[in-house]
């Protein structure tokens, strides 16, 4: 008996032990992934000891530094973290490479206020090694073709695609009006750029740099006018897209219909080096409302700058290809170059004046991304000065049905006597109104802005004294900028004073609000400038730092632009403007009357005036407030930890970060202040 007892209490105390002392495990399901978006489950357990520092990091490819994750999610995001165990479910986008996860044990005495990410907190440390899974691949689907956009062509019965795959071998694009008849065939030529080709960190670093596959390009050629037309992607030995569709432009038709913004990003399952943007998700699901809203009538989208906000990290990229697909996919995704895209500190054109402007924002890739990813119309080209290809999609034009298009480059020379300017003024001198009556300008950094973006005053004076007199002279209709990351309507104005008409006083929009969140404030008082108070100036007749998008609609008649809020998918501004000339602010009580909507979608317009933003029954925009979901934090360590940190500012760097907002989807009600400026 005390023999079994023995024998008993040993193997007892042998399963004890080695529970205690097992080694944490990591698994992933499934391993292979057919597309973009498709979910991985990465499960742990035996993790000893846990704490809310633990982390799981995202790599691809596989054999990354442990420092040169893509991304990461601390392990507390599940709910059983605390008993050594759980699970986080994330979607993956085909980075044309396998992933990997590892989870690190991270402590408060190894927390480095110098190693820092994009909103200033400590990335975590990588020195303690728990465990490691095993390979997530997106197998043959790393050939087929994803990151699927269109965009206008020279000539109205074109259509350009543009996709990426993983290798560069010859792929097609058939095509045709029927869905189940693609008789028409279109070879697509396969680019790519390489590292060497990128201008500074960290777009050509090791942590920055990821492969971005071969880049395809094609036009679709003799389309009927104003029909939907069907099209997949692919090639016989690497196998066939699903089958999309678009709507041709027609030529002949008098509407217009677009969707415009500025400065959207993307969002990201997970943390990175740079802040992502949680918001472009709802602009992106709210066109896609409007668009199939829409069924056989022709849009497209225009977005004017701050496209993906890589800045130099390449997957950011790939991210916001597959959330824009769903759309670009469908309608022409026209695009503006903006300062993310494009600055380096080696840049061709760099005034004295505008020395301290154009600065890093690119991240070192110097529009070699934005040149090669996309296809604008026109050739507009700029040498880099360095071994990057020529900057492409500086400026162009287009006709679409009433309303002539022109967009424009900020951030290379539009100086008079310089190519662009040239280009402007041909083109402004050459637009026939009676075929298109209404003329849009668009660039990124705007003309004018009553917010305190002191940083753009000289660039905003030389658009003055250069651009302002041809868009009076030529009789712009309306110039749409994006950069400030906020929605203003301004009068019809010229040279800093309101008139009456469009004609000789163009309406400036600023259309910033794409999903970018970090906001400069509202301009103080000259004479008050310590006071945070903003008085709204008579020229800017609303504004607003919600985030969204604008409809425009046009007819031979009438051109009319609606801001959409992000919050609730409504209107709540409308400006008309009459091809006589005449602006008409519209109001709550003419909603119903006006055709101001690109889809049946409700229609609330709830301030159209200066005097009526104050009595909106939306809830009012604060100038110094953004609109974002329910924070959610686990703030739980901090209070424990508190006592055990010294240095006040290792206290400030880890409360900003562990308690940082974790956006929700289910509530939009919560005003918070704005964060810090960085345009």
């Amino acid at each position: 008996m005390i023999l079994n007892f023995s024998i008993f209490f040993t193997l007892f105390l042998s399963i004890f032990t080695s529970s205690a002392n097992a080694e944490a495990t990591l698994s992933v399901s499934p391993t292979t992934l057919k597309r973009s978006g498709d979910n991985v489950t990465i499960q742990w357990s035996d993790v000893d000891s846990p704490s809310d520092l633990d982390w799981l990091g995202i790599y691809s490819p596989p054999d990354s530094p442990h420092d040169h994750f893509i991304g990461y999610k601390f392990l507390n995001a599940s709910s059983t973290s605390k008993s050594g165990y759980g699970s986080i479910t994330l979607p993956l986008t085909n980075l044309r490479s396998d992933y990997t996860f590892r989870i690190f044990r991270w402590t408060q005495s190894e927390i480095d206020t110098n190693h820092l990410d994009h909103d200033q907190n400590p990335l975590p440390g990588t020195k303690h090694l728990l465990a490691e899974s095993e390979k997530v691949t997106f197998g043959s689907a790393v050939d087929k073709a994803e990151q699927i956009h269109l965009a206008y062509e020279n000539k109205p019965n074109r259509m350009q695609v543009t996709f990426v795959a993983g290798d560069g071998d010859e792929r097609f694009v058939r095509y045709g009006e029927t869905k189940d008849l693609l008789g028409n065939s279109a070879a697509a030529r396969g680019i790519r750029y390489d590292r060497e080709q990128m201008c500074n960190a960290p777009a050509n670093s090791s942590i920055g740099w990821r492969d971005p596959g071969w880049i395809f390009h094609t036009v679709l050629k003799n389309l009927n006018p104003a029909v939907r037309n069907y099209y997949q992607i692919g090639s016989e030995a690497k196998g066939w897209s699903d089958i999309y569709s678009f709507i041709s432009r027609d030529m002949y038709a008098q509407e217009t219909r677009a969707f415009i913004f500025g400065d959207m990003g993307c969002a990201t399952p997970y943390k990175t080096f740079i802040r992502t943007q949680q918001e472009s998700k709802s602009t992106v699901k709210w066109i896609l409302r409007d668009i199939e809203a829409l069924g056989d009538k022709p849009s497209f989208i225009s977005h004017i700058g701050d496209i993906s906000y890589a800045r130099g990290y390449s997957w950011v990229w790939d991210e916001f290809f597959a959330q824009i697909e769903p759309i670009a996919s469908k309608v022409p995704y026209h695009v503006c170059i903006g300062n993310h895209e494009y600055d380096f500190p080696a840049q061709p054109w760099k005034p004295d004046w505008a020395a301290s402007t154009y600065g890093n924002d690119g991240g070192g890739e110097c529009g070699v991304p934005y040149s090669l990813k996309f296809n604008m119309p026109g050739n507009s080209t700029e040498l880099t000065g360095t071994n990057a290809p020529v900057t492409r999609n500086l400026y162009y034009s287009y006709d679409a049905g009433s309303v002539h298009f022109l967009s424009i480059s900020t951030e290379t020379n539009f100086l008079e006597g310089g190519t662009q300017y040239e280009y402007i003024k041909r083109d402004l001198e050459s637009v026939d109104r009676n075929k298109t009556p209404f003329v849009v300008v668009q660039g990124h950094r705007p003309m004018y802005t009553t917010s305190n973006e002191v940083r753009d005053t000289t660039i905003r004076q030389k658009m003055l004294e250069h651009l302002e007199p041809l868009f009076v002279k030529n009789e712009v209709t309306l110039a749409i900028w994006g950069h400030v990351h906020r929605y203003e309507r301004f009068c019809p104005i010229s040279n800093n004073t309101c008139g009456k008409l469009w004609k000789g006083s163009p309406v400036h929009l600023v259309v910033g609000m794409g999903g970018q969140d970090w906001q400069s404030v509202w301009a103080v008082r000259p004479n008050h400038p310590d006071l945070p108070i903003f008085p709204q100036p008579e020229e800017s007749m609303y504004r607003t730092g919600e985030f969204g998008y604008t409809r425009l609609v046009a007819n031979k008649d009438k051109l009319t632009v609606s801001f959409v809020g992000n919050h609730d998918g409504e209107v709540h501004d409308t400006v008309e403007m009459l091809a006589t000339g005449e602006v008409i602010s519209g109001s709550k009580d003419d909603a119903q009357s006006s055709d101001t909507a690109a889809a049946p979608a409700p229609v609330e317009v709830t301030s159209g005036s200066k005097d009526d933003t104050e009595s909106s029954n939306v809830q009012n925009v604060p100038t110094s407030a953004t609109l974002v979901g329910k924070s959610e934090s686990d703030g739980s360590w901090f209070v424990k930890a508190a006592g055990l940190m010294v240095m006040g500012m290792v206290l400030g760097f880890v409360a900003g970060y562990f308690t940082g907002v974790k956006k929700g989807s289910s509530a939009r009600n919560r005003w918070i202040p704005v964060k810090s400026e960085e345009i």
